[in-house]
């Protein structure tokens, strides 16, 4: 199917995206949540690190997501921009706009050398407040061949909770593997039911990330939200076992980092202490060969002391007799 978007309201061509402890991400490639904008559903994808070894700029690209289910021969034309929004009211935000034809081949477009990370990491750049980094994005979607995705007020019904297509089939999947986990929800009221789905779907997605890219206040929240949860009926039991294995690796992990930093100082300590008898030791050779060179010269002038005036065949001693 072949169709023009119509415009829509500004505030609805935008998503913003914030990337926590940016510049301590080990991850090389990070993605976003999925969002709708156009009846089309879109995800950011990020390259912290640059997408390319040589490469010394953050990447950034705007994904189609879900592209493989979309049919065969679908195409959509649009115009996007990526904004890193600076903090700093008298520096300037940095924005780059481009137009692309998304297909099955090229379901992702974008900019490998957006920023240089050497300035997003700045102190006073501005980009980064509390190591947090902001991304907006706006599309304006200009023609579709092919289905929409999905109209923002779609839904489906999983065992009474209303989700998006998108996560019917991990829902599903959630309650096979744990058929009791809301028997003992109480909320009747379904915007409230969805609500706390999300918060769930949100946790679980929380505790699968690397504990690297988790901080101590995202644990701090996880928590929070898993009494939430389960003080309104979820049995989240093997959840929590879940989040407190992540909590344990992170504090590992801190002990770990800050064992390394211990012995990277005493370390740092014995090599100038190794440095300095080294130094010493070179005044000590110096000192040895000075004395071995007094010592040859003391022996030549001892034996040139003793040395005999000469032989009674030479007639030298005929003088005394």
């Amino acid at each position: 199917m072949r169709g023009s978007m119509g415009n829509d309201q500004a505030d609805k061509k935008k998503f913003s995206w914030v990337i926590k402890n940016f510049s301590s991400l080990q991850s090389e490639k990070i993605y976003s949540d999925q969002f709708v904008i156009d009846g089309c559903r879109w995800r950011l994808l990020a390259f912290p690190k640059g997408n390319d070894t040589k490469s010394d700029h953050l990447s950034l690209y705007l994904d189609v997501a879900e592209s493989e289910s979309l049919p065969c021969g679908w195409r959509r034309h649009a115009q996007f921009s990526f904004t890193i929004v600076n903090h700093i009211p008298e520096k300037c935000s940095q924005r780059k706009e481009t137009i692309h034809w998304f297909c099955e081949k090229v379901s992702d477009w974008g900019f490998t050398n957006l920023v240089p990370l050497i300035e997003l990491k700045a102190e006073d750049s501005g980009f980064l407040v509390k190591g947090e980094l902001k991304i907006v994005v706006e599309i304006e979607v200009l023609e579709v061949i092919g289905l929409l995705n999905v109209s923002e007020s779609e839904s489906m019904d999983v065992n009474g909770f209303h989700v998006l297509p998108s996560q019917a089939k991990y829902v599903k999947s959630l309650f096979e593997i744990h058929p009791d986990i809301a028997t003992k929800f109480r909320i009747k009221n379904q915007y409230l039911k969805t609500g706390y789905m999300n918060v769930l779907l949100c946790l679980i997605e929380t505790v699968r990330r690397s504990p690297k890219e988790i901080s101590k206040n995202d644990l701090a929240d996880a928590y929070v939200a898993l009494e939430s949860l389960t003080d309104h009926g979820f049995k989240l039991d093997w959840l929590k076992k879940k989040l407190d294995q992540v909590t344990q690796k992170k504090e590992k992990e801190a002990a770990g980092e800050t064992r390394m930093h211990e012995i990277g100082e005493e370390l740092k300590d014995l090599k100038l202490k190794c440095s300095d008898l080294e130094a010493q030791l070179d005044k000590v050779k110096w000192k040895c060969s000075d004395l071995e060179a007094q010592l040859v010269k003391e022996k030549a002038d001892v034996l040139a002391a003793i040395a005999p005036l000469g032989s009674s065949d030479d007639g030298v001693f005929d003088d005394f007799f």
